[in-house]
This record gives C-alpha cells, structure tokens and sequence, in this order.
C-alpha cells in the first residue's frame, strides 16, 4: 500500500483535525498504533508542524468523512496522475569521508581480478565515477603509481554478497553471450559461498606437465636388472692382459 509523503507529520494533523480512530491513522501512515497514541499523548512527535493531507492533494474530505462514520473503513491514498511511472532515482552509494581515499584502491582490485564487472555494477558496488574507472582501466589515474589493489569488502565498501550478486550476473551476461572463458575466469565468476564449499583439487604446474612419467633411459626394469649383475664385481671392470701373454710376444 502507497503511503503519504512526510507521514509522520500527517498523522499529526489527523489526530489534531479528525476523529479517526488510531489504527486508521497508523494504517493510512504506515506508522504503529502504539506510535500514533504517543502522538496524541503529545509523547511522540513533540513540535512537529502537522501536514494537512487534504490542501496537499493525498486525501479528500469525503473520504476522511466516510472513514470517520465507519472505524473499520481503511482511508485510501489520492490518485494523483502526475506521479503515474514516476521511480525514485538512486543516486551514487554514498561513501564516508574516512574511506573516500581508500575507493581507488579498491577499484583497482576490481578492475584487476574481475574484469568481467562493467563500469556501471563498478560504479554502484564503490560509489564511484566511470571517468575515474576508466582512467583507472587505461592507468592514466594521477595517482596509479601508489594504488595497491584492495578488497573493497575488506574496506568496507560494499558487501559480500553484493559482491557475488554482480559476479553472478556478470557471469549470465558472459555465458548469454556464448563467450569462452579460461579456467581462471571462471574461477573468478564463483561466489564465495560456491568456492568455500568446492574441494581442493591438486594441479600440477603447467611448466612441468608431461614430466611425470619421464625417465633418462628407455631401458625396462628387465634390462636394468641384468646390467646391474653385469657390474655387480667391481675387478669385471679392469680386466688387462696376464704377463704370461706378454713373454709369448716376446719370444
């Protein structure tokens, strides 16, 4: 249910001006009827100026009429075709002063271990710029060369699972779009949650792959045995001619 603007200085004006019951004025209000008792108690709301719904174009007096002759009929909020499609805009996440200098870094850890983020989920998750972004993509930031690329959820900058919920989304966006992505990439488009509960799996390094089942020799194990009891006697080694063949030649 739509609720008036300035809600509580209605309720004001309504327990001032009519006859309404409390739980009527809270349910137009959007307020509790404990809260709108405290009104009239003058223990809630003390110095607020009430605010006439009818002069304001939220309610008529006919229908605050009919809802003063019966206390179970709710008060229903005024048609104003002038708000028709009309959304609040939201404006750049606000951030505090104390952690304004922190923004780039963070963006920079956003921009190096998920590419994949557009400038626009950037700009929402931190509260930033896309001119700032960009000039941070190019490295042509004024300060690039002291940025360290921090987490901004370890800033404080955003949340977790706000995080994963632009992570994911990019990850729809990427997998729509059919384009293939490296085993890093998607590894990167995990959420935390999915990434704690996968299991450790061993990967040997790329450098060495193949390497596991090389050996210097072709020889077999059959092969290897007989030449080791070729060698087994050491003398085998320097076996030179007896001196008896020696004084044949002589002779």
């Amino acid at each position: 249910m739509e609720k008036p603007i300035m809600a509580k200085a209605t309720a004001v004006w309504l327990v001032d001006n009519t006859t309404l019951t409390f739980k009527q004025v809270a349910d137009f209000c959007g307020l509790h009827e404990l809260e709108v008792q405290g009104i009239a108690d003058g223990d809630v709301a003390a110095g607020v100026r009430g605010f006439d719904p009818v002069a304001n174009n939220q309610l008529t007096q006919d229908e605050i009429d009919r809802a003063e002759a019966d206390p179970l009929r709710k008060l229903k909020l005024k048609f104003n075709p002038a708000a028709v499609g009309e959304e609040k805009r939201r404006g750049p996440r606000y951030t505090p002063l104390s952690k304004r200098q922190d923004r780039p870094n963070s963006i920079l850890w956003l921009v190096k271990f998920h590419p994949e983020l557009s400038d626009g989920q950037i700009a929402k998750l931190v509260g930033t710029t896309k001119p700032t972004i960009q000039s941070i993509r190019e490295r042509t930031h004024w300060n690039i060369a002291n940025m360290q690329p921090i987490d901004p959820v370890a800033l404080g900058l955003c949340k977790q699972t706000e995080l994963d919920k632009a992570v994911q989304k990019a990850a729809a966006k990427r997998a729509a779009e059919g384009a293939a992505m490296t085993d890093d990439e998607r590894r990167k488009l995990l959420s935390t949650e999915q990434s704690l509960e996968m299991e450790a799996e061993p990967k040997m390094p790329t450098a060495i792959s193949g390497l596991e089942t090389f050996s210097l020799s072709g020889n077999t194990d059959e092969e290897e045995e007989k030449s080791d009891e070729q060698f087994q006697d050491a003398d085998s080694f320097f076996n030179l001619p007896s001196g008896d063949d020696d004084e044949d030649d002589d002779k």
